[in-house]
């Protein structure tokens, strides 16, 4: 049998049983009626606007850290008699090893460190440099 022959056999029965299968067994119903209760539930809540007002002041379990960890700070630097070690420092700007961080040998130095000085090379390689090429 040709796939076409079978298709008009078949096509025919399928459609009287999806017929049968929604309208007399109340399937079609049940459907409808979920679809209905759903649609009911949802406009039963009220959209609400939560507006969440953010303060200047920090919170209180912030300054409780804050002050620990100065506390601690303050301990250590007694304890080990190198109170005031890293004053006048300025902190190292961070690698920026983060998605789309710089790449290159220089990726970790800080861009303000003015490096070496290398303008006296010259003098130093003195008439051999022109030979170096």
């Amino acid at each position: 049998m040709k796939r076409n022959e079978l298709k008009q056999v078949l096509k025919p029965l399928i459609k009287e049983c999806i017929k049968e299968v929604i309208f007399e067994d109340g399937t079609l119903s049940s459907i409808i009626t979920e679809v209905v209760q759903g649609l009911q539930g949802t406009t039963r809540q009220p959209i609400v606007e939560k507006k969440i007002i953010k303060s200047n002041q920090p919170s209180a379990a912030l300054l409780e850290a804050r002050k620990s960890l100065e506390e601690t700070k303050r301990s250590l630097q007694n304890s080990t008699g190198l109170s005031g070690i890293f004053e006048g420092t300025t902190p190292m700007r961070s690698s920026g090893r983060t998605q789309g961080a710089k790449q290159g040998a220089l990726r970790d130095m800080d861009p303000s460190d003015p490096g070496i000085d290398i303008s006296g090379i010259m003098k130093v390689a003195g008439g051999s440099w022109n030979q170096l090429k």
